[in-house]
């Protein structure tokens, strides 16, 4: 099969099985996919606070930031690339150009053909990755939202009420669905986390075709790998990365959702779920009357994140890096934006 070399971009919404899609594509001897850092996601709505980029200072300054997100990232690195390396080699001289020049150099680190970003966050930056790269190659990942509702009560990186989980992830499948009404089948490609569990060497074939890369059955056995045992051992919302592909797992919020919360989850998204083939439990009301207050969900996401964060203290071996990466962006924000 001939290879490509474009980049890899798997976009979505979080929970919806991004890590072991990174964690397979990984293990091809071709591609590189480093836990991300979400460089854009935390640095695109400051980049304008840090000046006019094309002075070699300003650019340094928000360089030096960048990687010292990637120092404090909960998943570490096992090294840094010099910041001046970066400057010079940032195509075009901004946040994606500094971007781009960090995964080239990990790239190169590890010794593999190309790289691939994991943050499902690019899925708001679409137009600039493919003015950088007009063949570049994107996973959109999609998930039941119930499912990914269910999952996210346990995860320290979402929103915790299955009514705010269902309005972010409604928020990015529009956008999904936006790109992919536009952009030619070589550049995007619609994958269900359900149908990559239930078959999984059937999809990564096809995923594998689409990437231009020839299929290796090395890639499901992954959570052999140092990378998923590290990742499982970092955190709860990643225990499962050391283990084989979990079938069956499609309609698990059944068991963890309450009628409540499943009415609520496809009052926020029903449109789309079905859309996206999705079959409802309930029929919708049409009305807006059983969702809840912004009191309501403020205070219920209050008790729901102290809940989760006293369970990722007791757990989580990087509890206090993702607490000092927030405390220390929430400082860059407030003097970026405030530029």
């Amino acid at each position: 099969m001939t290879t490509s070399n474009a980049p890899i971009f798997i976009v979505g919404t979080e929970r919806s099985g991004s890590n072991l899609l990174r964690l397979l594509l990984d293990s091809h001897s071709r591609i590189s996919i480093p836990h991300p850092p979400h460089i854009m996601r935390y640095f695109a709505p400051l980049e304008a606070g840090y000046g006019d980029l094309s002075d070699r200072r300003n650019l340094q300054r928000l360089t030096q930031d960048v990687l010292r997100l990637i120092e404090r990232q909960i998943h570490p690195w096992e090294s840094l690339p010099d910041p001046d390396l970066i400057v010079s080699s940032a195509k075009p001289k901004d946040l994606f150009g500094i971007f781009v020049a960090i995964y080239d150099w990990h790239q190169q680190e590890s010794g593999k053909a190309r790289w691939g970003c994991k943050s499902t966050f690019m899925i708001h930056h679409v137009d600039r990755i493919l003015d950088r790269f007009p063949d570049a190659k994107f996973i959109w990942l999609i998930r039941d939202p119930r499912d990914v509702a269910a999952s996210s009560r346990e995860s320290v990186f979402n929103p915790c009420h299955p009514y705010l989980t269902a309005k972010l992830w409604c928020e990015q499948q529009r956008i999904g669905l936006e790109q992919e009404e536009r952009l030619p089948k070589t550049n995007w490609i619609r994958l269900y986390y359900e149908d990559l569990t239930a078959e999984p060497e059937q999809k990564l074939q096809e995923l594998c075709e689409f990437l231009e890369e020839d299929f290796e059955s090395d890639m499901l056995r992954y959570w052999e790998k140092p990378a998923a045992k590290l990742s499982a051992s970092l955190s709860q919302s990643w225990a499962n990365t050391a283990s084989p592909v979990l079938r069956n797992r499609a309609g698990n919020y059944r068991k963890k959702l309450s009628e409540t919360d499943i009415r609520l989850v496809e009052e926020a998204a029903g449109e789309t779920m079905s859309q996206l083939g999705y079959r409802l439990d309930f029929e919708l009301s049409g009305t807006t009357i059983n969702q809840p207050s912004s009191v309501t969900l403020a205070i219920a996401e209050f008790l729901g994140r102290c809940r989760i964060e006293w369970k990722s203290l007791r757990e989580d071996q990087n509890h206090w890096r993702r607490w000092r990466r927030e405390w220390e962006m929430a400082l860059l924000s407030a003097r970026y934006r405030v530029s």
